[in-house]
Formats: structure tokens, sequence, C-alpha cells
């Protein structure tokens, strides 16, 4: 356990970031399995929820949560998967 005032401080800090955190990463990966779950399913809304996916990517990247390329790359999957399927 820290001493120093600002190291106790940095703790509470970070653990509050680490919830925020998690919980940013839990939607995210919710509305990706969403997406792929319209996907197979080849439901009327796969179009929307692809779309929301995506916003939701772009979402992480900017709070820091996923690098540019992770997301680049999990976008171009549900894309290939949208118009595989169209």
């Amino acid at each position: 356990m820290p001493n120093i005032k600002s190291a106790k401080k940095r703790v509470k800090v970070i653990a509050a970031k680490s919830l925020q955190n998690k919980a940013a990463n839990s939607q995210l990966k919710t509305e990706i399995k969403k997406a792929n779950a319209a996907l197979e399913n080849n439901s009327a809304d796969k179009a929307v929820a692809v779309r929301v996916a995506v916003k939701k990517i772009d979402q992480a990247v900017a709070k820091g949560i996923l690098h540019k390329n992770t997301a680049a790359r999990k976008k171009s999957a549900l894309d290939k998967k949208l118009h595989a399927s169209a």
C-alpha cells in the first residue's frame, strides 16, 4: 500500500478508470456480438446492427480503449461479413 499522498490518489484514480474501461469494453463486445448474430441470422436490421457496432468501435478508439489498427481490423471483418451475406 502506498504511503505518499499522490500515490494513494493514483491508486484510486486507476481503480475508477479501470472500471470505466471495463464497462466500455463490455458494451463494445456486446455490440459486436449483436452485429455478428444479426449477420448470422440474416436479419432485416443487420446493416443497422453493423453501423452501431462500428460506431462503438470508433468511440473505443477515441477513448483509447482500442488501438486504431485493431479497430480497423474489427470494422473490416464486420464489413466483409455484411457484404458477403448481401
